[in-house]
């Protein structure tokens, strides 16, 4: 029995529906339903629409075009409108995250908590050499450096997922007990948080997370919104948030990002990450609904939301077609794992990639491994800049795809 147990794996879920449980009956029922609560919930790449995510419900020119030639005039009725779905890899991917990546276990010696060690200033980030004290002290409001340097993110918001930087280690969840017990190292932490949250636009309030714009927020959330592989970012210091012990502080935040991109209109880009992405990273069930109706409230066309519960459906008759499929699923199923590089600044989902010696990498990053092997990798030797070595490598690769807004994490 012991092995039988040893040898179980988790079964992963394949559509949308099974990944989200914000709305099932697995939720809290602490909150009465809203309104017509009632919502979309089909499962596939948003890659594969014609309407473009942040255009706070603008049509594309193609779509346009198309029902200026049906009726001359145009019309938002859900019938002419394009099919938008969710993203199968990003649901994915935070059901994951939320569940504390079942089927994925690792160990690693206490002398070897690079990341606690690196929070207690013992050890400097690699491969720049940097100090934790040296960037929370000379890289506030040093906004250039803060956007250019791509390598000080892993090790600023670690997690147990490896990103792009392999010279960061992911956590473990010994390790993390020992940084949630060392007051040294949540100290730099909400240090960090505060740094990046500056660099933001936003500052922190209090000890319980809330979160307001800062003074420079117009010059910042101007940057914000040009500036979308950010938004890669602010999912990993989601994720890390929740994983070293505070994960009260991200719907206060995320509460703030869908304020200023769907009802002040400031940051109108970042509107499909929130509701895809940073809204996911919240594990409490009721605390997502929370944010979803705010969202609701404020999206445009209304229509359109995809992330409300899922249309309420009759009974299926024995012997009906279909009877298999339960109420409230959409009954689609989520497509083959095939990478999505179409979509611009894509966060991330877990798929395995090969060049990456079995090593556990987000779907973003894994994308781009593909197409590195081995002996590619070994080609290039790091000479101590941000952007050298395997970094380096990926950054060309990036560029060669015209991944013009993702930037490793």
């Amino acid at each position: 029995m012991g092995n039988l147990l040893g040898n179980w794996r988790f079964k992963e879920p394949s559509t949308v529906e099974e990944c989200d449980s914000t709305w099932g009956s697995d939720s809290e029922s602490d909150e009465p339903a809203a309104e017509d609560d009632s919502g979309i919930s089909e499962s596939v790449s948003p890659a594969e629409s014609e309407w473009p995510p942040g255009n706070n419900g603008d049509l594309s020119p193609k779509v346009r075009g198309r029902e200026l030639s049906l009726g001359g005039r145009l019309t938002d009725s859900p019938e002419f409108l394009p099919k938008m779905k969710r993203s199968f890899y990003a649901a994915r991917d935070l059901y994951k995250y939320r569940h504390c990546y079942p089927n994925y276990k690792k160990s690693r010696q206490p002398n070897e908590y690079r990341n606690l060690r690196f929070y207690l200033n013992k050890i400097p980030l690699v491969p720049d050499g940097i100090y934790i004290e040296e960037i929370l002290t000379r890289w506030r409001g040093d906004y250039d450096k803060l956007e250019h340097n791509h390598t000080y993110i892993q090790w600023l918001f670690p997690l147990r997922e490896q990103g792009l930087n392999f010279y960061a280690h992911e956590l473990t969840q010994d390790e993390i007990k020992e940084f949630q017990s060392t007051r040294e190292a949540k100290r730099r932490f909400l240090a960090a948080y505060s740094l990046m949250l500056d660099f933001y636009g936003i500052k922190l309030l209090d000890k319980s997370g809330n979160v307001a714009r800062s003074s420079k927020w117009q010059e910042r959330f101007h940057h914000l919104n040009e500036s979308q592989h950010n938004y890669l970012r602010i999912t990993r210091i989601l994720k890390s948030l929740g994983e070293l012990g505070y994960e009260a502080f991200k719907a206060p935040l995320v509460r703030l990002f869908l304020e200023e991109s769907l009802h002040r209109n400031t940051l109108p880009n970042m509107q499909h990450s929130i509701l895809e992405y940073f809204v996911y990273t919240i594990r409490r069930p009721a605390a997502r609904r929370h944010l979803l109706r705010y969202a609701r409230q404020h999206y445009k066309p209304a229509h359109a939301f995809l992330w409300g519960p899922p249309p309420k459906r009759s009974k299926p008759k024995s012997g009906d077609v279909g009877a298999s499929v339960g109420a409230g699923s959409s009954g689609i199923r989520a497509p083959a794992p095939t990478p999505e590089p179409q979509r611009r600044g894509g966060e991330t989902s877990f798929i395995p990639a090969s060049g990456c010696s079995g090593t556990l990498v987000s779907y973003h990053d894994a994308t781009v491994c593909q197409d590195v092997d081995a002996e590619s990798l070994n080609a290039y030797t790091p000479l101590g800049s941000s952007m050298d070595g395997p970094e380096g490598v990926f950054m060309m690769i990036l560029e060669r795809n015209n991944y013009s807004g993702a930037v490793p994490l």
